[in-house]
């Protein structure tokens, strides 16, 4: 298939018109491809390569890249009603997601109905609960995690920790989150416990927001207690528990949702990714009870809307999506290559880099491999050089966490085992 445009083009053209903080690339020519088509778990670039994705586009490509139903699903819409008025005049496909969402969360767990803000981007879904829990409890004051990530909308900015994302724009941002340390074990949990009561002190906080993996923090992976103990925190306090699930979910963590691992329910849950396999699309879920508790009804004119609420070809790809990971029992198929994965690469590449540190973690196929020198800095360099070498090889991989030196593996729940045997081994030759 002839490229649109040559990938040099392609990059001069962005150098010359897209704002330069964007985009990073090497003089070498190294970094980055330019991506021409994927399909499943491989994507082409624009020179003709192939490559295998272990990122599943930032965890979009739960079902595989242009699944065919997903890509059917968009295209009838797209004929039909290609656009609709988000919060004016609704369309079937919004509210056939509206009801489906309700079933797959707050009915299963609670065997209550679930109420949906539907957004664009996964910021948006956040900042949709962040509003809800003010209008619920009236309060200011949030709680979330150092690590944690939530987006970089202005309201999303308080509670996303890291000082890249915030600094910039500290004195603009109204700084009502609160950062307590994420535990890595149940032995965390008292310091935690001490920060918690030290912020609630000092003011009343309305909601604690947390990532049940810290996806971006580096596949940070809490102890299993702690998600129902932070929910008892929340019940005594009268803050909501909110859970952002915006990469763990549909799949990816080996259950439907991370949260189903320690049986707890949210108050409110946000979801986005993998929700659409590829087209924009958010949702906040609540109980219905609290949603409508805490949000009058529309008397014409919505206080929280956009032009694209609930877009109705984002709304039919969501449909198709969550057919197709049912149908493929993609949480179940997680869950088993997370365990093969896990073996694999302990066994491959723990003892190869003897300067370095190596820890291994993952929660179906969400693992990371993290890098450390003797001392315990970070070996950040050297992780960006095995994520350089392995696109070389033709694998795409991602550093994650604050200091980069965490090689995070999220591919289409699709992927095969040769696959992800053929990743590991090709890492291992580029430590060897």
């Amino acid at each position: 298939m002839k490229p649109l445009m040559n990938a040099q083009k392609v990059l001069e053209l962005l150098r010359a018109h897209e704002s330069r903080n964007v985009l990073f690339t090497e003089p070498d020519g190294s970094w980055p491809i330019v991506w021409e088509r994927a399909r499943g778990v491989r994507v082409w670039a624009a020179a003709g390569k192939k490559y295998l994705d272990l990122t599943a586009a930032f965890g979009v490509a739960a079902a595989g890249h242009a699944n065919p139903a997903v890509v059917r699903a968009g295209q009838r819409q797209m004929a039909r009603l290609l656009h609709a008025m988000g919060d004016v005049h609704p369309h079937a496909p919004k509210a056939r997601l509206a009801r489906e969402l309700s079933r797959l969360t707050f009915e299963r767990w609670a065997q209550t109905p679930g109420k949906v803000i539907f957004g664009n981007s996964g910021f948006e879904a956040v900042e949709a609960a962040l509003k809800t829990a003010r209008l619920a409890t009236g309060r200011r004051g949030i709680i979330a995690f150092e690590g944690g990530y939530h987006g970089l909308g202005y309201g999303a900015l308080n509670a996303t920790h890291r000082a890249h994302f915030r600094g910039p724009f500290k004195n603009q941002i109204a700084e009502f989150g609160r950062f307590v340390p994420f535990p890595k074990s149940a032995a965390d949990l008292a310091a935690v416990a001490g920060q918690l009561r030290r912020h609630a002190r000092r003011e009343r906080i309305g909601a604690v927001l947390v990532e049940p993996v810290q996806a971006r923090g580096g596949i940070r992976i809490p102890p299993l207690e702690f998600l129902p103990w932070l929910g008892r925190w929340c019940a005594e306090h009268g803050a909501l528990l909110i859970l952002d699930e915006i990469y763990t979910g549909f799949g990816r963590t080996g259950k439907w949702f991370a949260a189903e691992h320690s049986g707890v329910t949210p108050d409110l849950i946000c979801l986005g990714k993998a929700l659409t396999g590829g087209f924009p699309l958010s949702v906040c879920v609540g109980r219905a009870g609290l949603m409508d508790a805490a949000w009058p009804a529309s008397q014409g004119e919505a206080i929280h809307t956009s032009t694209f609420l609930g877009h109705p070809v984002g709304c039919a790809m969501a449909l198709a999506q969550l057919g197709e990971i049912r149908r493929l029992k993609l949480p179940e198929r997680s869950a088993a290559l997370g365990e093969y994965l896990l073996p694999l690469l302990r066994t491959e590449l723990v003892n190869l880099k003897p300067k370095l540190n190596l820890e291994i973690r993952g929660l179906g196929l969400m693992a990371g491999v993290e890098l450390r020198r003797p001392d315990g800095r970070p070996a950040t360099a050297e992780a960006l050089h095995a994520v350089k070498a392995m696109l070389q090889r033709g694998y795409i991989l991602l550093p994650e966490g604050a200091d980069g030196n965490v090689l995070g593996l999220t591919p289409p729940l699709t992927i095969t085992r040769a696959q992800l045997k053929s990743t590991v081994r090709a890492l291992a030759e580029v430590w060897r």
